[in-house]
């Protein structure tokens, strides 16, 4: 089943008093409404995974730096450029980075519109 991920007029106002990762998700969703924005998420967690394995495989801690900045500059490039708002990690990092992961499987399963 595909679901049209929330617009941010449906967003709660305040990330910050959102007690559960449950409660969040509908918020961090509204604000990934963006097709664009999205799918620069999905290709940065894509290449932040690739980076991982290389550090697996390779034992290079370089490629921990290289994964974040592919998982984040991606990410970040779709709110600021496509989404036009500010990444959800500044307002509840952990849930935000839970979120990341959540979408990215939603993508992945055809959940959420890739």
């Amino acid at each position: 089943m595909t679901t049209t991920a929330p617009t941010a007029a449906t967003a709660s106002p305040d990330p910050r008093t959102m007690t559960t990762f449950a409660e969040f998700y509908p918020f961090y969703l509204a604000e990934h409404g963006n097709r664009t924005c999205r799918r620069l998420h999905f290709v940065g967690s894509t290449l932040a995974l690739v980076c991982v394995a290389m550090l697996v495989v390779t034992g290079r801690p370089p490629y921990l730096l290289y994964g974040l900045l592919c998982g984040y500059g991606f990410a970040w490039v779709g709110h600021f450029v496509f989404e036009k708002n500010k990444p959800a990690s500044f307002k509840r990092p952990l849930y935000s980075f839970m979120g990341d992961w959540v979408l990215y499987k939603d993508l992945w399963t055809g959940r959420i519109p890739f």
